[in-house]
């Protein structure tokens, strides 16, 4: 499962070098041997102590350098499993023999992953990708450092530029935005790539462009009467988007508001169950994304928590809204965890808008980009479950694959923990699972993979991994690292990942490009998104500016 090379003195081997032989076994035909450098040494032959090499500089001991490089092998073809024997050549793979090695030849569609050491197209097996034979990819590294986001888009760039995906002007996307304001300028090429990195993208035959159609949705600003959006690098081509009442029970969103997986463990679940089927029962919409319940007009979320409070702790409506045999102790803890959602969430379900079919998160771009990075941890978890609900139903109702909708999620370990359970977690796991059949793929991140539930790990075809903390390259999680590998995780830089895919046997060292998209207002330039993918209705850019007679400093 490994040999070593020696280097001729005129030559060298790094790691991550692919190496070809060919062995003639007596009685069959010649087998190719084919391999990746994991290792290289060198060493001062005829020195026994350390300090032997002073006095073999000094002329006083006859020594003489060698290297020699480790190889973990690939292939073997035919599949003859046999040693190479000592004395004989090996020499770089380069062209038909490293496509071998790496087992492109055998890809039935090859989508670019980066570039080697060397500036070689590394790929992807697109069946592994697109569902065909495999799905999901999930990218752990540490924050800041791991380029872990920058590498989904990078994907992304390839499968809809690379010419690989048969269907890819149908081919969607949805990313959230957990960090900054970066992702909102994807469609904005960048002012800042240096030629010699636009140059890599032709390496690996990919446009150096950002993303041409490119939707993004931002959640309202609290103190905004007309729910402008709450971001401050772009201002225009961002669209506000929020729920209505009528839309929280119709659609049975108030699971969501209790989407941490140790709710699950409270009894108070139970009242939730039940409230929710009762919302859907007994609200009458307004037309304008108000209810009416039970004669109570709610056109905020304020008005609905109080609704809900009065008809649960009146002694005539409480068996109905909170279910049988409920104490009264479970319905106060209920009660206080939706007073807190309140103030969470009041500003992304809401009736008191007109027109708010305007803020709708819609997919009519090839990239949905949805920000939550303003948001808490609670309603993150509304959003990030409300979506994909939502996107996960609209796949099952329309009864087939295609097209395909990749998310892209961060920071998994918050959305499907090891331990628990929850909504949000429930939808990733059928994701997982399920959605390879019905072109839902998962490109899903974490800083520690050993902190996300198993099941989602193992049904993820492709796995990437960037920088890592020393302890967290230590676990079970990333057992299919080589021991060499695990530890060069601990040092590599930004840009640089180790991807593993099933069709080949040992992960691979890659590069990508910079980014030739903008990742920050700084870097912005001509932006590729058509006219009529902008806002055309942006919101009132003085809603945020107080009247004099609200109490409020202008």
């Amino acid at each position: 499962m490994e040999f070593w090379v020696a280097v001729r003195p005129d030559q060298y081997l790094q790691l991550d070098d692919v190496v070809a032989l060919e062995r003639h076994p007596a009685g069959t035909d010649p087998v190719s041997i084919y391999g990746v450098v994991n290792q290289v040494r060198a060493r001062s032959e005829g020195a026994r102590f350390d300090s032997d090499v002073f006095l073999s500089a000094d002329g006083l001991l006859p020594t003489q350098s060698s290297e020699a490089a480790q190889v973990h092998p690939t292939r073997f073809e035919p599949e003859v499993f046999v040693p190479p024997l000592p004395g004989q050549p090996v020499v770089r793979a380069v062209g038909h023999d490293r496509d071998m090695a790496l087992f492109f030849d055998q890809f039935d569609t090859r989508l670019p992953a980066g570039l080697s050491r060397n500036d070689e197209p590394v790929y992807l097996d697109l069946d592994f990708l697109d569902g065909t034979r495999g799905a999901h990819v999930n990218i752990s590294g540490v924050s800041g450092v791991a380029t872990k986001t920058t590498y989904a888009c990078f994907l992304l760039h390839a499968l809809f530029t690379s010419g690989a995906v048969d269907n890819a002007t149908n081919t969607k996307a949805i990313v959230f935005n957990v960090k900054g304001e970066d992702l909102l300028f994807l469609d904005h090429r960048n002012t800042r790539l240096p030629p010699e990195q636009a140059a890599r993208y032709a390496a690996v035959g990919l446009p150096a462009t950002a993303f041409a159609s490119a939707g993004f949705f931002a959640p309202p600003r609290r103190t905004s009467a007309s729910a402008a959006p709450d971001v401050t690098s772009r201002g225009h081509g961002v669209t506000s988007y929020f729920w209505t009442l009528q839309d929280f029970c119709e659609l049975e969103l108030l699971p969501f508001l209790f989407a941490d997986a140790g709710d699950e463990r409270q009894q108070y679940t139970m009242v939730v169950s039940q409230v929710t089927a009762q919302l859907r029962k007994t609200m009458q919409p307004l037309g304008d994304g108000a209810i009416n319940l039970d004669g109570v007009t709610c056109r905020t979320f304020a008005d609905l928590v109080d609704a809900i409070t009065d008809r649960l702790e009146s002694e005539a409506h409480q068996q109905l809204w909170a279910g049988r045999a409920i104490g009264i102790g479970t319905i106060h803890a209920f009660v206080r965890r939706l007073a807190g959602a309140a103030r969470d969430v009041g500003h992304l379900v809401r009736g008191d808008l007109p027109e708010p079919e305007r803020h709708r998160i819609r997919q009519d771009a090839q990239v949905t980009v949805v920000d939550i990075h303003n948001l808490n941890d609670r309603a993150k978890r509304f959003v990030v479950g409300v979506v994909l609900r939502r996107a996960f139903d609209m796949k099952e109702r329309s009864g087939t694959s295609e097209p395909l909708t990749y998310v892209v999620l961060d920071e998994l370990n918050k959305y499907a923990p090891r331990e628990g359970t929850s909504p949000i977690k429930e939808i990733l796991l059928d994701m997982a699972e399920r959605g390879r059949s019905l072109g839902m793929i998962l490109i899903g991140a974490q800083q520690t993979a050993s902190e996300v539930e198993r099941r989602i790990i193992a049904n993820s075809a492709i796995r990437v991994v960037g920088r890592l903390d020393a302890a967290e390259a230590g676990r079970g999680e990333y057992g299919f690292l080589p021991q060499a590998q695990r530890r060069r995780s601990t040092i590599i830089k930004p840009g640089t990942m180790i991807l593993s895919q099933p069709q080949i046997p040992v992960p691979l060292v890659i590069e990508f490009p910079f980014p030739a998209w903008a990742t920050r207002a700084s870097e912005a330039g001509e932006s590729l998104a058509p006219r009529d993918e902008v806002d055309e209705h942006p919101d009132d850019p003085f809603a945020d500016v107080a009247s004099s007679d609200d109490g409020l400093p202008f």
